[in-house]
């Protein structure tokens, strides 16, 4: 299998937005609203476009990250970045591709000299990527008491020192708000699909 990872072209979107349908599909919740994040951000020209990656296999795109800037309420750093939603194909998952985006992406952020990386996910997962809980430097998902600890909001610094001396609630890109309404709205413009309520669904 030969896999060749490059840049994303913007005549690539509507193969992603697929995608990114396809690989969430009933995974957190009877259909999925990944997608039309995905789109948002690319409408609103929130992509950082030199971080967006696909994985292409024979002509076909398999996998894609996308990243966007966020910012913590108390300070004026512009360099807190996240990634998501971080997309394989069923067929080629558990094939390592997600984890080669994530590692490529990230060596390239460091590069381009962003300060630390934020996201919520399996701790479990992102903990083999050198991510910890975000609660640990004195940051906070917003909309999360302080006092209740979120593990599944965690950080990676991509610099020495990077959070010191900042503290308070990290904000991610409005993109990421969907409503159930737009979802459904969206998803008349793709293959109807059945949604399914699976075990180990977020609730």
């Amino acid at each position: 299998m030969s896999l060749t990872i490059r840049k994303i072209e913007k005549d690539d979107y509507n193969e992603v937005e697929v995608l990114t349908r396809e690989a969430f599909w009933n995974i957190y919740r009877p259909g999925c609203s990944e997608h039309l994040v995905l789109h948002n951000l690319h409408k609103n020209n929130k992509s950082i476009e030199d971080l967006e990656l696909v994985v292409e296999c024979e002509g076909k795109i398999v996998g894609h990250i996308i990243y966007s800037k966020g910012n913590i309420d108390k300070s004026k750093d512009e360099t807190f970045i996240t990634f998501g939603p971080v997309s394989v194909h069923p067929k080629f998952q558990r094939k390592e591709i997600g984890s080669k985006l994530i590692r490529i992406s990230m060596q390239k952020a460091v590069r381009l000299g962003y300060s630390a990386v934020f996201i919520t996910g399996d701790e479990n997962y992102y903990k083999r990527f050198g991510f910890e809980s975000a609660s640990k430097y004195g940051i906070h998902l917003e909309g999360v008491p302080v006092e209740d600890e979120a593990p599944f909001f965690m950080v990676k610094t991509l610099k020495e020192d990077a959070l010191k001396d900042i503290e308070g609630n990290f904000i991610f890109d409005e993109c990421y708000n969907v409503n159930d309404e737009d979802v459904d709205e969206f998803d008349k413009n793709f293959e109807f699909k059945n949604k399914e309520v699976r075990e180990g669904q977020l609730k």
